[in-house]
């Protein structure tokens, strides 16, 4: 999993189904013994408290509402079919919402369903040893002054959530979104500004993967130019990864666009507007970089492609060459190879040291005709 602000091995993109756990070897105190934990963060006039795994989604949706200065975010770090259940009831879910939830690897959207607000998002790492764009995707439900997340690459570990050698994306998950909840400033303008914490490290988790991409572009371009062929296979591969990486991108750059525009004008607090501002100022950066590098790949397999026509070439010019010297020589012999009785110097004494050396003045001759010419 690759959860923003966290460099630590994420988990790969599977096709697993969500289904209920089994029982599962002992974990850390207070973090559930059957079941993956659903945490959650109560938020207090901006500050953040201590994470709870007791508390149900009907309770933090409670406390949500209970003052306006109060918040409440909910993680579900592995999402479980009783967990979405219990979700969808307490907060009252549409039906087509709550299918969204069970179903995971899906495109990123925006949705809004009355009063709750739908996001489905993509972190993305790059793995620099499978040379790999690695995606990660969040399911956000946002209403007001609640947020719950929903963790669909999360994988389990012998069966529970929990691993004594948990990864540093682990432990930032089982922190319930610490990430999220540290600019105070943002906080006090409510659950979306949570959300648009969120946004801004996706996005900047996007810089590393470019960089990574580029830096493998520049090894591929030595590739090329020194005459590897494996360069062209290696050059369609990263092109794939580019091109994953602009598709999440482009599609968080509508959803942006659509949390810009809200469902009014006034919907967003004008401080708040100027933060995603700059947050899709960033975005444009990715895309535009991501643009660069694909169009640098698809020059550098055309390079590619003419380098190897241009070696092919040059083969082909060898080949000629030794075949043209091998073909005079071969053409006197079997002239003279002919068994008839009336040919020119047939029974002349020298008719054979002629024919030899007609055959090796030929092959020298059109072999110095081509080594002039750069053919061999």
């Amino acid at each position: 999993m690759v959860f923003p602000y966290d460099s630590g091995p994420p988990v790969r993109r599977s096709s697993r189904q969500l289904r209920p756990q089994t029982a599962a070897p002992a974990a850390p105190p207070g973090l559930g013994q059957s079941q993956p934990p659903v945490l959650t963060r109560r938020i207090v006039d901006g500050k953040s408290q201590d994470v709870s795994t007791q508390d149900t989604f009907a309770d933090a949706l409670a406390f949500a509402q209970s003052a306006p200065n109060h918040m409440a975010l909910t993680v579900m770090p592995v999402p479980t079919p009783e967990h979405i259940a219990a979700l969808a009831s307490a907060w009252q879910l549409h039906p087509l919402l709550v299918e969204d939830l069970l179903h995971a690897h899906q495109r990123p959207k925006l949705e809004r369903y009355q009063d709750v607000l739908f996001l489905v998002v993509r972190s993305a790492r790059y793995d620099d040893a499978a040379e790999e764009v690695e995606f990660s995707e969040f399911h956000v439900l946002m209403r007001s002054r609640a947020v719950a997340v929903v963790c669909q690459d999360r994988r389990l570990v012998n069966g529970t959530a929990i691993s004594p050698d948990m990864s540093p994306s682990d432990q930032a998950m089982l922190g319930v979104g610490t990430p999220l909840v540290r600019r105070e400033q943002l906080l006090k303008l409510g659950a979306d500004g949570m959300v648009y914490q969120l946004l801004d490290a996706i996005v900047d988790g996007y810089f590393p993967a470019l960089e990574g991409l580029q830096v493998d572009l520049e090894e591929i371009e030595h590739q090329v130019f020194g005459g590897d062929t494996a360069a062209a296979e290696r050059i369609y591969r990263l092109s794939q990864e580019v091109i994953d990486l602009l598709r999440a991108t482009t599609a968080l750059a509508r959803i942006l666009q659509g949390l810009d525009a809200g469902p009014d004008d006034e919907s967003i607090p004008h401080e708040l507007r100027v933060h995603l501002q700059d947050v899709s100022d960033h975005l444009a950066r990715v895309i535009g970089e991501s643009v660069e590098l694909r169009d640098s790949l698809a020059q550098i397999l055309n390079v590619n492609a003419t380098l190897v026509a241009q070696r092919q070439n040059e083969d082909m010019k060898k080949i000629s060459s030794w075949a043209a010297i091998l073909f005079a020589p071969t053409l006197v012999a079997a002239v003279y190879g002919m068994n008839f009785d009336v040919m020119p110097e047939l029974h002349w004494t020298f008719g054979y040291p002629l024919a030899i050396g007609a055959m090796i003045a030929f092959g020298v001759g059109l072999y110095v005709v081509f080594r002039w010419k750069k053919w061999l």
